[in-house]
């Protein structure tokens, strides 16, 4: 295919991305024939996939509205993908206009599609790490000139928890990230988990081919409970995504997958 424009050289385009495979799935424009052949593969035997998608996407909007009304004005959006769809920065400025953003992606595709998408913000930053280098991410002059650590941020990790291992320590390292920021913080997170019934051989397959491109580690409910060790559990808890804090209107069907967001005391 013809690279665009914005594509860095060193992008892989025959490659499927997790952050552009979940841009396609959220109806946005900022992915390649790849990653929707992969996504398609995976939809046509697990349709509830798209559920998934649109469901952690419901539950970043609403927790980022609820962290607004709670009076945080600092976001940290790591994992962040691609902020096109229901990004971060408008779902904060829908209730406080001042809202600094600061996202954090691996990709570099979808990092120079967020840099592109923010240009002219400058409230907003993004950076290109590897969200496991915390004390990488925490160091970049680029976050500092947009956050100031001494006052409540709301650290986001919304569907993104999934793609690190347990041999990396995810528990290590979040526990790193709410020791950096004040007390009044936030974390908010969701993260999938093991489904409740058995799969059937085409779906096992389709989930084998996207998680030998894309290893996912598939977390418990107390496994998952267990990255808010020392902060307060806002309600509901650790729930669906679909139903964090959702109209009645608005909640749809269980995923497998669970969300919730807590305070650092």
């Amino acid at each position: 295919m013809d690279r665009p424009a914005w594509a860095p050289p060193e992008v892989d385009l025959d490659r499927p991305s997790p952050a552009r495979i979940y841009d396609y799935m959220l109806g946005g424009l900022h992915n390649f024939a790849v990653d929707r052949q992969m996504a398609e593969q995976v939809i046509a035997v697990a349709p509830e996939v798209r559920l998934a998608a649109h469901a952690n996407r419901g539950f970043l909007r609403r927790a980022v509205e609820y962290l607004a009304g709670a009076g945080i004005r600092q976001f940290l959006d790591l994992g962040s993908g691609i902020p096109t769809v229901g990004n971060v920065h408008e779902a904060a400025r829908s209730v406080t206009p001042d809202a600094r953003v600061v996202y954090v992606d691996v990709d570099p595709v979808a990092v120079a599609h967020s840099r592109a998408i923010v240009a002219e913000d400058d409230l907003v930053t993004v950076i290109h790490a590897d969200v496991r280098d915390v004390e990488g991410v925490l160091a970049s002059p680029e976050l500092h000139e947009r956050l100031d650590l001494k006052e409540p941020v709301a650290v986001l990790m919304v569907a993104v928890l999934h793609f690190i291992p347990d041999s990396d320590a995810p528990a290590t390292m979040i526990a790193k990230l709410m020791d950096a920021v004040a007390p009044g913080s936030y974390l908010a997170l969701s993260q999938v988990t093991t489904p409740p019934q058995t799969l059937t051989p085409e779906q096992q397959a389709a989930a084998e081919r996207y998680t030998k491109v894309n290893p996912v580690a598939m977390r418990t409910h107390d496994e998952i409970a267990g990255f808010f060790a020392g902060l307060e559990l806002v309600d509901p808890g650790l729930v669906d995504p679909a139903r964090w804090r959702a109209d009645e209107d608005e909640v749809g069907g269980m995923v497998s997958s669970f969300a919730g967001v807590a305070r650092k005391p």
